[in-house]
């Protein structure tokens, strides 16, 4: 099958990369996202190799499920061992010794076919184009926030970053709290977001030092760490979801002494995102930029890494 395979320093198309064999559901990939995660992972983040991409829609080819077979799916992207406690809790994302689509031990979309177990498939209503369905990955993470803790309607939250995921944010942290604003830094995607009737910013002033109760930092760069504990009230909250590759050390003293809360978020359940953009509470059109053939990956790549850039698709 054709595929980009990343060996760790560069990446290869290869005519002739072999197919999935596992004892799996073969997916034949239809469109896959480039998100920050895989620019990442070019950069040296868990130091990978493999075939790249988490974010797809395909159509079942082989199941032993075979009510899915030629069904549209997307896919939950950990795979966990099965055995261990965390497993046994319904925490794959945790499991010690899970695979992670594209990102750990796990080829992934940025191929001809794909594999994964047909638990962690979803069937995509008619409603969600392909395009739209790129986006039920990163919108489940944004909806973990609200698994994650109790939002209050009262208070003021900010976000901090003004990319793809910070947009999916910002659309459902607003189902619940009308006090948002967004700091961000590229003109472009502000105005995309204040056509939500969202709120937002350019720079930190200090008139707002410690205002918010709730920070999401969402910027994909270590700078935005330190802007969120500038935002954030004393004993207020910080979720972090940026996974970067840099090892800047972070000053985390101010996080001691206002006696911040800080909250790893990852990942997502599926169901919520794909409710969410069947009934069209949350949008993602204003987010589609450009597709490219697999065949020019490193051409997608590269317009990817752009500042201005929306969500660039891949075409196996």
């Amino acid at each position: 099958m054709k595929a980009v395979n990343f060996d760790g320093q560069k990446t290869i198309f290869d005519e002739s990369y072999p197919e999935p064999v596992a004892n799996e559901t073969l997916v034949r990939v239809t469109l896959a996202g480039i998100c920050g995660t895989d620019l990442e992972i070019l950069d040296g983040y868990m130091q990978y190799q493999g075939i790249l991409g988490h974010e797809f829609v395909g159509i079942v080819e082989k199941s032993r499920d075979s009510s899915l077979v030629g069904k549209r799916v997307v896919g939950e992207i950990n795979v966990g061992c099965g055995a261990c406690e965390s497993c046994k809790q319904g925490m794959e994302r945790h499991c010690l010794n899970r695979t992670v689509l594209g990102i750990l031990k796990r080829d992934g979309a940025f191929a001809e076919f794909l594999s994964l177990p047909e638990e962690n498939l979803h069937v995509l209503p008619n409603s969600i184009t392909d395009e739209q369905a790129i986006f039920v990955e990163p919108l489940a993470a944004a909806f973990e926030i609200k698994e994650q803790i109790q939002l209050q309607s009262q208070w003021n939250i900010a976000v901090v970053g003004d990319g793809k995921l910070a947009y999916l944010i910002l659309q459902v942290l607003r189902l619940s709290c009308s006090n948002v604003v967004c700091f961000g830094r590229h003109q472009n995607k502000l105005a995309n977001i204040e056509k939500l009737k969202i709120k937002t910013k350019i720079g930190i002033e200090s008139t707002d030092n410690q205002l918010y109760d709730l920070v999401v930092e969402a910027t994909g760069n270590y700078s935005g760490f330190d802007d969120a504990m500038k935002l954030v009230k004393p004993r207020g909250k910080v979720i972090l979801k940026s996974t970067i590759a840099s090892r800047k050390n972070l000053d985390l003293t101010s996080t001691v002494v206002n006696e911040v809360t800080l909250i790893g978020s990852r990942c997502g359940l599926f169901k919520p995102a794909i409710d969410a953009l069947a009934t069209g509470i949350i949008s993602v059109d204003e987010l589609v930029d450009s597709a490219f053939p697999l065949e020019q990956f490193q051409k997608a790549i590269e317009y990817a890494k752009k500042p201005d850039t929306l969500k660039v698709f891949v075409k196996p």
